[in-house]
């Protein structure tokens, strides 16, 4: 009897465990995947968008910094970014009556004040006492802080009577210094 008993005993235990593990299951595989689902999808939706938006920042002292215009805006809160649509940036450099003109037909501004831009992209300055008038290339980073360019696809560099082609570049806006990466060709044409 005593043998019997502790097979009776085993069994009930075992059932219970058994029973436990069974009513816990469903909830432990639940609970994980649900979250995880539901968090990756929200990041890949914007918080908000915007038609023809434009926006003016100014530096901590007051001073414009840059203004941007874009068809179409949407912001990601939780990736850290805003992607723009045919933006155009007006960056102002220490004289606010002689800022450059960035435009591009795609844009991507991260929360650290990098901006990327992508085909097309076509950057003129609006003096017209400046040794660079326009550049151009397909792809830009812009520290929109310390107004800094980089670029490491072709560029096309004009002034009044010069053309330098480039593969990349690095400038300041402010200081107006400018590195050739890898020089191509320039073309000069003193007018008469």
């Amino acid at each position: 009897m005593n043998q019997f008993g502790f097979n009776r005993l085993g069994v009930s235990i075992s059932a219970l465990f058994i029973l436990a593990m069974l009513m816990y299951i469903p909830t432990w595989m639940e609970e994980d995947p649900v979250l995880e689902t539901s968090e990756g999808l929200d990041a890949l939706k914007p918080a908000y968008k915007a038609k023809n938006l434009t926006t003016t920042l100014y530096n901590n002292e007051g001073q414009l910094n840059h203004k941007v215009f874009a068809s179409s805006m949407e912001h990601y809160d939780q990736l850290g970014f805003v992607s723009f649509d045919r933006p155009n940036y007006t960056l102002y450099t220490n004289d606010a009556g002689s800022p450059w003109v960035v435009t591009a037909q795609e844009g991507t501004l991260y929360n650290n004040e990098l901006i990327q831009l992508e085909n097309n992209v076509t950057i003129e300055n609006q003096s017209q006492d400046d040794f660079v008038k326009s550049i151009t290339t397909e792809y830009i980073q812009i520290n929109l802080d310390n107004k800094q360019m980089t670029s490491d696809q072709p560029v096309e560099i004009r002034g009044m009577q010069y053309v330098i082609q480039s593969n990349g570049f690095n400038a300041n806006l402010r200081t107006q210094k400018y590195e050739l990466i890898d020089h191509v060709q320039t073309t000069y044409s003193p007018s008469n």
